[in-house]
């Protein structure tokens, strides 16, 4: 049976799909998302696709224009908080087990985490930029596993907003081996019940100091513009 336009179903597929596509940097800032051109490329009536737009808009990801929205694109002021607020929210899980002696980590998702990391040190995938979503995963688990599930929810919408450029920061072979092994450290570290260790060494993993903040986002930023592609269809 074909769902009619309005269905709730679909219009969450549009939503979702066009959400997915703006996070993970396949939508251009270059391009206006009109509904009239997603209608024809969703192949739905203007309904959802406006539903969608304005969620969008709600969301903060993206902006009215003169021709329809256009994805938003963080200044390098914005993104500079955004990198200080995940450092925090990083070390927030950490400092809320070793500052409460009755929180203690879930040792069991970390233990699975740990294996997985492990195992792909054994066989080291290839350097891509979708390669950010493994790293995302690692960290909502390290926040989530310390107890605090809002904490953990504000870290996951800081990675989404900013890892459209984050998928265009320094990708190679070594980089991502030096990653694997220090996610492992870091996982035993926590495992092993050496916090302060384990606390030292995630903040060396995400920056040596807040002073570094700005430098990591403008180069990151620089290299998402460089990226820039012609326009796409969105699938």
């Amino acid at each position: 049976m074909t769902l009619p336009d309005d269905a709730p179903s679909l219009r969450e597929s549009v939503y979702t799909r066009l959400r997915a596509d703006i996070l993970d940097g396949r939508v251009d800032a270059r391009e206006r998302l009109t509904e009239p051109r997603l209608s024809r490329e969703f192949e739905v009536s203007r309904t959802p696709v406006r539903e969608a737009l304005s969620r969008l808009l709600s969301d903060g990801l993206v902006v009215r224009t003169d021709f329809g929205y256009a994805v938003v694109v963080p200044t390098l002021v914005e993104l500079s908080d955004l990198y200080e607020l995940r450092l925090r929210l990083e070390l927030a899980g950490v400092d809320r087990v070793l500052e409460n002696r009755d929180v203690r980590y879930d040792t069991q998702a970390l233990a699975a985490e740990l294996s997985h990391w492990v195992a792909l040190g054994q066989d080291p995938p290839e350097p891509e930029p979708d390669l950010v979503l493994l790293d995302e995963h690692f960290h909502a688990v390290l926040s989530r596993a310390a107890g605090n599930a809002r904490t953990t929810a504000a870290l996951v919408e800081v990675h989404e907003k900013i890892r459209a450029v984050r998928r265009h920061d320094v990708v190679d072979a070594a980089r991502l081996v030096a990653t694997i092994a220090e996610h492992v450290e870091i996982l035993e570290l926590v495992l092993d019940e050496r916090l302060p260790e384990a606390r030292s060494r995630l903040r060396a993993h995400l920056g040596e100091s807040l002073a570094g903040v700005g430098e990591r986002a403008g180069r990151a930023l620089s290299r998402q513009a460089l990226a820039a592609t012609p326009l796409r269809r969105l699938r």
